[in-house]
Parts: C-alpha cells; structure tokens; sequence
C-alpha cells in the first residue's frame, strides 16, 4: 500500500503523517472511542469458509465488534461506538453494479455506517499458459477477452481513513478486518500515537498482523452476535 502508489504503502508516507499527529493532543484514556474498519471482500470470503450460509447483520456487527474489543484493550469505560467504515469495490456485470447498489443506498444509509466502493480494473495483463507462459488474451471456446479484474487503491483508501481519523483525534482504539499484512505498518504507526489496534481476524488467516496488533478478535466465534434472521 502507498499514498503515492496503489496497493503499496509506503513507510515515509506514513512518517510524515505521523510528524502532524504527534503535535496534537494525547487521547483522553478515560474514553473507549472504537472504530471499525472493514475490508468488505476479505471478510466476506473468510466468512463464507467458516460458514457458507451464514449473513452478516451490519447493523449489530459494528457495535458487537466495539464492545468485544473494549473487553481486549481492558477498558475502564464502556465502549462508545463511533462507526463502522466499509471498503470493497465491484465488477462490471449486472450482479456487481446491484451489490455496489445494495451496500452503497441500502447498507451505507444505517446509522454509523459509510460505504466506500469502487468499480475494479481490467487487469493489463492477460492469464499466462503454465506450459509455454505465453499469453491466452482470447479464451478458446467463447473468443472473449481472458483479462479478469482486480482492486485498485481499496487498501490505500483504508489506511489513509485510519490515519486521517486519528489524526483528527475520532476514536481510541480501532478494530481492523483484514489479513492483508500490508496493513502491519499502518498497526505500528498508529501504536506509536497510542491508538489500540485490534485486529479482527479469522485465524490462522493474518497471523502476521495479528502479531503486531495490541489484540485479537476471532470474528467467527463472535458471529453468533452479528447473524442477520429475516
């Protein structure tokens, strides 16, 4: 990840960041502000290998997450929910555009929810033949292009909220859902402003992360908190 370039962080970025926040106010330690951040198709997919039918309540799975993490940085105050903040991106087709439609005007409009969402990225290159590893840009059977899509700047967009937040002093402790240990920097960083990352993991998924966290949550054994019935 990376301020300058997508999917890369860089740690100066990071650093001159961090000359700004250390020139503001020391956090109030009385309060257990908590944030979530969630990186929508990691926990998605991870979800589903744990429990292929299960559906996420979004509405209680934010203040779920805040109390659980209140419990790990063993707070003396109650948890004060300060907002769940949602990044994914969706394809071209019709089932993309009416999940982005869902989670953007249905989802994003729950009190304390914000959706960020993206359209993905035609992919420069196309897949390569594991025999030869010439390029196949046309599938055989149909002719249609074989480039997929990918994510562009989601995880860039995550990081810098996270910062960005903290800078302006929004919460005390966040909880980070992603097993992406491109996000091990910014863990570190905000640790150094006294900020409590707690990850929100499906473990052994992104152990390294964890490692460099101030705690985990094992979302899966919590999920029982956050299952949506119709």
């Amino acid at each position: 990840m990376g301020f300058s370039e997508p999917g890369h962080l860089n740690p100066k970025d990071a650093s001159c960041v961090l000359v700004f926040l250390m020139k503001q106010e020391s956090p109030d330690r009385s309060r257990c502000r908590v944030r979530i951040f969630l990186d929508y198709w990691n926990y998605e997919l991870l979800m589903r290998a744990v429990d292929e039918a299960f559906s996420t309540d979004w509405v209680k799975i934010g203040p779920a997450l805040a109390e659980a993490a209140a419990e790990i940085v063993k707070s003396v105050s109650p948890p004060e929910y300060q907002g769940l903040n949602i990044y994914g991106s969706y394809g071209p087709t019709e089932q993309g555009r009416k999940r982005n439609q869902w989670l953007t005007n249905f989802i994003g409009t729950r009190p304390g929810i914000s959706v960020h969402m993206v359209p993905r990225q035609k992919k420069k290159s196309p897949p390569k033949c594991p025999a030869c590893y010439e390029p196949v840009k046309l599938c055989p059977q149909c002719s249609q292009d074989m480039r997929g899509t990918q994510e562009k700047g989601i995880d860039v967009r995550m990081a810098t909220d996270m910062i960005k937040l903290a800078w302006v002093d929004n919460y005390d402790v966040a909880v980070l859902i992603s097993s992406d240990r491109d996000f091990v920097p910014v863990a570190e960083f905000l640790e150094t402003r006294g900020i409590k990352v707690v990850h929100g993991a499906f473990p052994p998924k992104g152990h390294h992360l964890s490692s460099c966290c101030w705690g985990q949550i094992d979302i899966a054994d919590l999920r029982h908190k956050f299952h949506y019935q119709k």
